[in-house]
């Protein structure tokens, strides 16, 4: 796990706020104005109790009193558009931050998401991003008002008086010692509170996504329980943060509290020995209370720094996160279309990144252009991994693969994957609507063409049947349709895309007898001129191809049609008389 200084994430954390200068200064100028309408407050209580109560002078006292009033009224005003301009930085650095960390999230490689659960990078978007909200909108313009408000005290104590300003100041270091002490842990304890977080997220989005599962198997008690435990994990975490956050705050507070009543006392005294006056002692303490308040303010917003500490690290630690694939490709496609010659040379490949246990084993394999190639073998073969090194969802250990006699690597990762159309044994379906999933291969495609593409899939009869057609909602992973009306949207979805290669795993294996025939003359109508790549599950699929690859345990066993197959290979006779159901 990499690590961050606070001083780092804290300088990447204000550094989103650098494209809002307007809106800062306009925050800055607000706060000004309210935290020295604050100040004046001091002068105009000194000035009512001197001039006006002390002096027995109503008129004055009357003055006085409408003076502070103003003065509150420009510091409320001033307050609200400091409220509101440092409360929208929030939102929108925020907001950024997500953006970001999708942005760059969509480019990391299937191997990330491999080892990292889905709930976890959705507590970063959520959770974490919200941490950094609320410091950047409130805790920011409190800190920097309290500061202000500090920084003003004091000069106006020592115009007060010089001997107990110079008191308050001895306390100052005493009161940054709990800061010290104990922020540090605050902020170890907020990033185990975040983690903690996060894995209650991902345990909700993997339970609630297999809901079916969860209820068909009677195992709601278990989930429950188990859930349970994570939200004590939760506490468990939180509790240790609170702990040493509550311990930095109240100490700081009752270091605070003891200056200003020892200070209050000397004043007092030197009252008394009319050293100094009654309407310049409650200035002065006025102005300490403010001091106080301020030291406080900075404690309560150091311990939320803390906490956002550790929100930044989590997504600082995700921005960071390397690619395992490495897009350098420079070839260029635009004045020519490729034909869809593959060939694999001597490829090894192994989902470790040491190359141990192996998933494929000296593969060599030519596919010509226009060629329809069927991949057989038993579960574990090799057959699906062959499809993620096509699309370089992962890069091979040793060996090649290349495209038009052009390695892969030379390719830009758009430019490669723009060449592929693949549908899978289990359909993806977005939570859109059906001309969504369709066009999200070619999202400019008129609708006429979408409809094309769906009356050749044969699924435009169903997506009639939907009272709003075309604009029907499909629900979170399809939940309004079947499996096989799943499979014939994605195969649309293949149709529309119009790509030189198709990599199919058995399309037509959730299909009902009547609709795969229909769907198999729309896949030999898109198939044709095209490079086909077929995981094949029933003997009706591999009897069409061309050629027929036989696999097993990461090794190709024999290639061959069908009746050379049948003649030549143990392995593809049993899996045609189990009708290559694996």
């Amino acid at each position: 796990m990499q690590q961050f200084s606070t001083q780092t994430l804290m300088n990447w954390l204000f550094g989103q706020l650098k494209p809002y200068k307007r809106q800062v200064v306009y925050a800055m100028l607000a706060l000004v104005v309210g935290a020295l309408s604050w100040l004046l407050l001091g002068q105009g209580v000194k000035a009512a109790v001197d001039e006006g109560f002390v002096a027995n002078n109503a008129n004055r006292l009357n003055e006085m009193v409408a003076l502070v009033l103003g003065i509150g009224l420009v510091g409320s005003v001033a307050t609200y558009f400091r409220f509101y301009f440092m409360i929208w930085l929030g939102e929108r650095v925020s907001a950024n931050i997500r953006q970001q960390v999708y942005s760059h999230v969509l480019t990391l490689s299937p191997a990330f998401f491999a080892s990292t659960r889905t709930g976890e990078v959705i507590s970063r978007f959520t959770s974490d991003t919200t941490v950094l909200q609320s410091v950047v909108g409130m805790g920011l313009s409190m800190a920097l008002r309290a500061i202000v408000t500090f920084i003003g005290s004091l000069i106006l104590m020592l115009f007060t008086s010089h001997w107990l300003t110079l008191y308050v100041l001895v306390a100052v270091p005493v009161v940054l010692v709990p800061i010290r002490v104990f922020g540090a842990r605050v902020r170890v304890f907020a990033r185990n509170s975040q983690d903690r977080v996060a894995d209650v997220g991902a345990y909700i989005d993997e339970s609630l996504h297999e809901i079916q599962t969860v209820q068909a198997y009677s195992h709601e008690d278990i989930d429950r329980q188990r859930f349970f435990a994570r939200i004590e994990d939760v506490m468990t975490a939180a509790r240790q943060r609170i702990k040493f956050r509550a311990m930095m705050i109240s100490s700081i507070m009752g270091i605070s509290l003891l200056a200003i009543t020892l200070v209050a006392w000397i004043g007092a005294k030197l009252v008394l020995s009319s050293e100094l006056s009654a309407g310049e002692l409650t200035a002065f303490m006025f102005y300490a209370v403010m001091a106080g308040g301020s030291v406080a303010t900075i404690s309560e917003v150091i311990g939320e720094i803390q906490k956002a500490a550790g929100a930044s690290e989590r997504l600082m630690e995700l921005l960071h996160t390397q690619s395992t694939i490495v897009d350098e490709g420079t070839t260029q496609l635009i004045d020519k279309k490729i034909s869809g010659e593959i060939a694999l040379t001597d490829l090894t490949f192994s989902y470790v990144a040491d190359g141990s246990l192996p998933v494929l084993t000296h593969i060599n394999l030519h596919i010509k252009a226009g060629e329809r190639l069927a991949l057989v073998g038993p579960s574990g073969a090799g057959k699906s991994t062959l499809f993620q090194l096509l699309l370089r969802f992962y890069d091979v250990q040793q060996g090649q693969i290349t495209l038009d006699g052009k390695p892969i690597r030379d390719f830009s990762l758009r430019q490669l994957r723009q060449q592929f159309a693949m549908v899978p044994q289990e359909s993806v379906i977005f939570a859109s609507s059906v001309l969504d999933n369709i066009a999200y291969g070619r999202p400019e495609a008129t609708f006429a063409e979408v409809q094309a593409a769906a009356e050749a899939a044969r699924a435009h009869e169903f997506i009639c049947e939907f009272s709003e057609g075309y604009d029907t909602q499909l629900g979170e992973r399809g939940v309004r349709l079947s499996g096989g009306q799943k499979q014939r949207v994605a195969i649309a979805r293949a149709i529309l895309a119009d790509r030189p290669i198709l990599l199919l795993d058995e399309a037509t294996s959730a299909l009902d007898a009547g609709n795969e025939i229909k769907v198999k003359q729309a896949l030999d109508e898109l198939m044709r001129n095209k490079t086909s790549i077929i995981i094949a599950h029933r003997l009706s699929t591999v009897i069409n191809a061309h050629r027929i690859v036989v696999m097993d345990r990461g090794h190709i066993l024999a290639v061959g049609t069908h009746q050379e197959l049948m003649a030549s290979n143990t392995l593809y006779r049993e899996l045609a008389e189990l009708q290559l159901i694996s």
